[in-house]
Protein backbone atom coordinates (compact mmCIF):
# COMPACT_ATOMS: atom_id res chain seq x y z
CA UNK A 1 0.00 0.00 0.00
CA UNK A 2 2.70 2.60 0.93
CA UNK A 3 3.62 2.14 -2.80
CA UNK A 4 0.33 3.75 -4.44
CA UNK A 5 1.24 7.01 -6.11
CA UNK A 6 -0.30 10.07 -4.45
CA UNK A 7 -3.44 11.32 -5.40
CA UNK A 8 -3.31 14.36 -7.41
CA UNK A 9 -5.67 16.42 -4.98
CA UNK A 10 -3.14 15.39 -2.55
CA UNK A 11 -0.13 16.38 -4.38
CA UNK A 12 -1.69 19.73 -5.16
CA UNK A 13 -2.52 20.39 -1.74
CA UNK A 14 0.85 19.96 -0.46
CA UNK A 15 2.67 21.59 -2.90
CA UNK A 16 0.67 23.98 -2.43
CA UNK A 17 0.87 24.23 1.29
CA UNK A 18 5.01 23.48 0.91
CA UNK A 19 5.61 26.98 -1.52
CA UNK A 20 3.04 29.49 0.64
CA UNK A 21 5.37 27.88 3.40
CA UNK A 22 8.59 28.44 1.93
CA UNK A 23 7.64 32.60 1.88
CA UNK A 24 8.28 32.78 5.53
CA UNK A 25 12.03 31.47 4.46
CA UNK A 26 12.25 34.08 2.18
CA UNK A 27 10.56 36.55 4.80
CA UNK A 28 13.72 35.23 7.09
CA UNK A 29 16.31 35.54 4.63
CA UNK A 30 15.28 38.75 3.57
CA UNK A 31 14.87 40.31 6.94
CA UNK A 32 18.71 39.37 7.75
CA UNK A 33 19.71 40.90 4.80
CA UNK A 34 17.71 43.80 5.88
CA UNK A 35 18.28 44.11 9.69
CA UNK A 36 14.40 43.46 10.30
CA UNK A 37 12.97 40.91 12.76
CA UNK A 38 9.93 39.86 9.90
CA UNK A 39 7.86 38.92 13.10
CA UNK A 40 8.83 42.05 15.31
CA UNK A 41 5.04 43.09 14.25
CA UNK A 42 3.53 40.03 15.07
CA UNK A 43 1.49 39.85 18.36
CA UNK A 44 -1.95 38.40 19.80
CA UNK A 45 -4.34 40.83 20.16
CA UNK A 46 -8.68 40.65 20.23
CA UNK A 47 -8.65 43.64 18.77
CA UNK A 48 -6.57 42.79 16.17
CA UNK A 49 -8.33 39.81 14.91
CA UNK A 50 -11.66 41.61 15.49
CA UNK A 51 -10.09 44.14 12.99
CA UNK A 52 -9.63 41.34 10.83
CA UNK A 53 -12.50 39.57 10.83
CA UNK A 54 -14.71 43.37 10.20
CA UNK A 55 -11.42 44.20 7.90
CA UNK A 56 -12.46 40.92 5.55
CA UNK A 57 -16.25 42.04 4.60
CA UNK A 58 -14.94 44.99 2.26
CA UNK A 59 -12.67 42.45 0.28
CA UNK A 60 -15.65 39.77 0.05
CA UNK A 61 -18.24 42.50 -0.79
CA UNK A 62 -15.88 43.35 -3.83
CA UNK A 63 -15.29 40.12 -4.68
CA UNK A 64 -18.87 39.01 -4.96
CA UNK A 65 -19.45 42.66 -6.75
CA UNK A 66 -16.56 41.64 -9.89
CA UNK A 67 -18.13 38.20 -10.13
CA UNK A 68 -21.30 39.60 -11.32
CA UNK A 69 -19.75 42.58 -13.43
CA UNK A 70 -20.54 42.82 -17.11
CA UNK A 71 -17.08 43.72 -17.75
CA UNK A 72 -15.00 41.29 -20.32
CA UNK A 73 -11.20 41.37 -18.51
CA UNK A 74 -13.48 40.47 -15.31
CA UNK A 75 -15.29 37.56 -16.84
CA UNK A 76 -11.85 36.80 -18.53
CA UNK A 77 -10.61 36.07 -15.00
CA UNK A 78 -13.20 34.59 -13.41
CA UNK A 79 -12.91 32.09 -16.76
CA UNK A 80 -8.90 31.33 -16.06
CA UNK A 81 -10.25 30.86 -12.41
CA UNK A 82 -12.38 28.37 -13.13
CA UNK A 83 -10.31 26.25 -15.78
CA UNK A 84 -7.24 26.07 -13.73
CA UNK A 85 -8.05 26.69 -10.11
CA UNK A 86 -11.48 25.08 -9.21
CA UNK A 87 -10.51 22.00 -10.53
CA UNK A 88 -7.83 21.84 -7.60
CA UNK A 89 -9.85 22.73 -5.24
CA UNK A 90 -13.18 21.29 -6.16
CA UNK A 91 -11.86 17.63 -4.56
CA UNK A 92 -10.33 19.43 -1.41
CA UNK A 93 -12.20 19.07 1.96
CA UNK A 94 -12.97 22.67 3.74
CA UNK A 95 -10.75 21.88 6.40
CA UNK A 96 -7.70 21.71 3.36
CA UNK A 97 -9.21 24.61 1.93
CA UNK A 98 -8.70 26.25 5.28
CA UNK A 99 -5.12 25.22 6.02
CA UNK A 100 -3.95 26.46 2.35
CA UNK A 101 -5.60 29.92 3.25
CA UNK A 102 -4.43 30.10 6.70
CA UNK A 103 -0.55 29.12 5.42
CA UNK A 104 -1.27 31.24 2.56
CA UNK A 105 -2.54 34.31 4.68
CA UNK A 106 0.71 33.85 6.85
CA UNK A 107 3.53 33.27 5.13
CA UNK A 108 2.49 36.10 2.04
CA UNK A 109 1.74 38.22 5.09
CA UNK A 110 4.79 37.78 6.87
CA UNK A 111 7.02 38.13 3.32
CA UNK A 112 5.37 41.22 1.92
CA UNK A 113 3.65 43.18 5.48
CA UNK A 114 6.78 41.72 7.89
CA UNK A 115 9.83 42.67 5.73
CA UNK A 116 9.13 44.36 2.38
CA UNK A 117 6.77 46.89 3.39
CA UNK A 118 8.58 48.10 6.67
CA UNK A 119 12.29 47.48 4.44
CA UNK A 120 10.85 49.91 1.85
CA UNK A 121 9.29 52.54 4.55
CA UNK A 122 12.61 52.84 5.78
CA UNK A 123 14.50 53.50 2.22
CA UNK A 124 11.66 55.53 0.64
CA UNK A 125 9.20 56.14 3.06
CA UNK A 126 6.18 55.21 4.23
CA UNK A 127 4.32 55.72 1.05
CA UNK A 128 6.61 54.42 -1.48
CA UNK A 129 7.26 51.55 1.08
CA UNK A 130 3.35 50.65 1.21
CA UNK A 131 2.85 51.70 -2.79
CA UNK A 132 6.01 49.52 -4.13
CA UNK A 133 5.93 47.13 -1.88
CA UNK A 134 1.78 46.61 -3.46
CA UNK A 135 2.94 46.56 -6.76
CA UNK A 136 5.43 43.54 -6.25
CA UNK A 137 2.75 42.03 -4.80
CA UNK A 138 0.74 42.62 -7.57
CA UNK A 139 3.25 41.62 -9.85
CA UNK A 140 3.96 38.27 -8.49
CA UNK A 141 0.10 37.51 -8.80
CA UNK A 142 -0.86 38.98 -12.20
CA UNK A 143 -2.04 36.48 -13.86
CA UNK A 144 -3.54 38.89 -16.26
CA UNK A 145 -3.06 42.43 -16.01
CA UNK A 146 -6.61 43.46 -14.57
CA UNK A 147 -5.88 40.85 -11.49
CA UNK A 148 -2.45 42.13 -11.00
CA UNK A 149 -3.99 45.34 -11.06
CA UNK A 150 -6.72 44.31 -8.36
CA UNK A 151 -3.91 42.42 -6.10
CA UNK A 152 -2.05 45.57 -5.61
CA UNK A 153 -4.93 47.59 -4.70
CA UNK A 154 -6.01 44.44 -2.08
CA UNK A 155 -2.19 44.62 -1.12
CA UNK A 156 -2.66 48.06 -0.39
CA UNK A 157 -5.62 47.77 1.67
CA UNK A 158 -3.32 44.85 3.51
CA UNK A 159 -0.62 47.75 4.05
CA UNK A 160 -2.80 50.16 5.40
CA UNK A 161 -4.46 47.39 7.99
CA UNK A 162 -0.90 46.54 9.12
CA UNK A 163 -1.11 49.96 10.92
CA UNK A 164 -5.17 49.87 11.93
CA UNK A 165 -5.15 50.59 15.45
CA UNK A 166 -3.37 51.81 18.63
CA UNK A 167 -0.07 49.89 16.92
CA UNK A 168 1.32 48.20 13.66
CA UNK A 169 0.06 44.32 14.30
CA UNK A 170 0.68 42.07 11.70
CA UNK A 171 -1.83 39.64 12.72
CA UNK A 172 -4.52 42.36 11.01
CA UNK A 173 -3.77 41.60 7.83
CA UNK A 174 -3.03 38.01 8.41
CA UNK A 175 -6.33 37.34 9.42
CA UNK A 176 -7.77 39.37 6.46
CA UNK A 177 -5.90 37.55 3.80
CA UNK A 178 -6.30 34.21 5.37
CA UNK A 179 -9.98 34.61 5.85
CA UNK A 180 -10.02 36.33 2.73
CA UNK A 181 -8.42 33.76 0.56
CA UNK A 182 -10.85 31.06 2.65
CA UNK A 183 -14.51 32.69 1.09
CA UNK A 184 -12.73 33.27 -1.89
CA UNK A 185 -12.17 29.67 -2.49
CA UNK A 186 -15.49 28.57 -1.47
CA UNK A 187 -17.15 30.61 -3.39
CA UNK A 188 -15.58 29.86 -6.43
CA UNK A 189 -16.32 26.46 -6.04
CA UNK A 190 -19.87 27.37 -4.77
CA UNK A 191 -20.02 29.50 -8.22
CA UNK A 192 -18.88 26.31 -10.56
CA UNK A 193 -21.09 24.36 -9.15
CA UNK A 194 -23.85 26.20 -9.57
CA UNK A 195 -22.77 26.82 -13.15
CA UNK A 196 -22.42 23.16 -13.79
CA UNK A 197 -25.63 22.41 -12.55
CA UNK A 198 -26.99 24.87 -15.40
CA UNK A 199 -25.41 23.56 -18.13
Amino acid sequence: MDNLPVAPLDGFLKSACTFEASLILVAVVLGWIADINPFAALSFSEPAILAGVLGTLPLVLLFLALQIAPIKSLQAIRQLLMDTLVSRLQGLHWTDLLILSAIAGIAEEILFRGVLQPWLEIIWGLQAGLWVSSLIFGLLHAITPVYALLATLVSVYLGLSLDYGESRNLLTPIVIHGLYDFLAFLMIIRSYNAYSVKQ
